[in-house]
């Protein structure tokens, strides 16, 4: 069988409506009318898969653009591995980390930016715009360079810097704005209404969430079955329902006959979702505050698709604290040799915070999904910097 086996259509999560893919549709028409100030987005698409399922392992062949239209740069195949020291110390020898640092631009983000550059690729687009608190800036940034396009980003002026930097050298137009992500994605909306491009805004664009499926095919294609459990850093919903989707289609193609345990762990101090889990709907939103700034949202904008998957699926949601993030930062750095940035592992400080309610046999896989570079300064937090230099004449014992 191939990937021509496979048929794709967009289907709205809310109503159940379809539309064809292709250029100009994001959300439901429909659903989009019941959208209201500071919720989450209304009428969010999901793309339906159809048909056999391919004989590839390649996850493209899964995605709805054909492989000629993805650019030349290694996005995805990331490694699966086995930390054996925190398998040892932790007691659970089935603990994996499925390291999405290392896509080329150091986040998971390229995944989403992989299949919207192959998209515009196809429908001859040239011009892409995307608001961010920074990995998906300079992931769109990074891939659509390789691709030939034009990047435009909106990203708050307290992004860190390193992912500022990595959009300015990949050539990309950046707007700093004076104000917090939902601010940028507000203007980068506006902009985006105003001139001919393609929005790969997270969840308003459905191949945000089909593009980031690919680390579940993958998990599952490296462990040759389903886990257990798998833990994912939570901020607007996107990555975990994307992981969600990538589960169900695996069901859905007769590859496998259940989807794992997905915990959603989130940030304290930016929990809109876990917040909503716990009371069965979203509540006023609340301004967040937290040094995980790549999962820092006051509204998050996948908040209704994500919640959706979390109930139907039994899925479960989690806070941990700044300190518990910085110190499973540490522990993962000087324990497994992982660098994670904080966003990354928040994974696995959940997992730390759930892990006496857990059989030590399980199967378990945290979702890393950014490189610790991104963002030393929230890293400094977590270490003690040396404070004096040595003298080149003194003696060191």
């Amino acid at each position: 069988m191939n990937k021509e086996t496979l048929q794709f259509i967009y289907k709205c999560s809310e109503c159940g409506k379809t539309y064809a893919i292709e250029p100009g549709i994001y959300t439901c028409p429909d659903c989009t009318k019941k959208q209201k100030e500071n919720e989450p987005l209304r009428g969010v698409l999901d793309v339906e898969l159809s048909g056999a399922a391919p004989d590839s392992r390649d996850v493209r062949d899964f995605l709805p653009v054909p492989k000629d239209f993805f650019p030349g740069i290694p996005v995805g195949n990331t490694p699966l591995w086995s930390p054996e020291r925190l398998q040892k110390q932790l007691g659970f020898p089935r603990l994996f980390i499925k390291d999405d640092g290392l896509n080329p631009t150091g986040s998971l983000k390229d995944r989403a930016s992989y299949l919207v550059a192959a998209f515009a690729r196809q429908h001859g687009i040239q011009n892409i715009i995307v608001a961010s608190t920074g990995n998906a800036a300079s992931s769109m940034s990074g891939v659509g360079a390789a691709a030939g396009l034009n990047i435009t980003i909106f990203i708050p002026k307290t992004a860190p810097e390193a992912k500022m930097v990595q959009s300015l050298q990949y050539g990309a137009r950046v707007i700093l704005v004076d104000g917090t992500y939902d601010d940028a994605y507000e203007l980068s909306m506006k902009y985006a209404a105003k001139n001919v491009c393609l929005n790969r805004n997270t969840a308003y664009n459905p191949l945000t969430i089909e593009g980031k499926k690919t680390a579940a095919l993958e998990i599952f294609f490296q462990l040759g079955r389903v886990p257990d459990f798998v833990f994912v850093p939570v901020g607007d919903g996107v990555i975990i329902s994307g992981v969600f989707k990538g589960f169900n289609d695996i069901v859905k193609l007769g590859l496998a006959k259940k989807i794992p345990t997905i915990v959603a762990v989130q940030a304290e101090g930016s929990s809109a979702i876990c917040r909503a889990f716990n009371a069965g709907k979203f509540l006023e939103p609340l301004s967040s505050r937290t040094v995980a700034d790549s999962i820092s949202v006051d509204v998050p904008r996948n908040g209704f698709h994500a919640l959706a998957n979390l109930t139907r699926h039994h899925g479960k949601c989690l806070t941990v604290s700044d300190e518990e993030i910085l110190t499973a930062q540490k522990q993962l750095s000087s324990t497994a040799g992982l660098f994670a940035e904080p966003a990354a592992a928040t994974a696995f400080a959940g997992f730390m915070k759930m892990k006496a309610e857990l059989d030590c046999s399980a199967e378990i896989v945290m979702l890393s999904t950014g490189n610790g570079l991104k963002d030393i300064v929230s890293a400094r937090k977590g270490v003690a910097i040396p404070e004096k230099p040595v003298k080149t004449t003194g003696e060191i014992t």
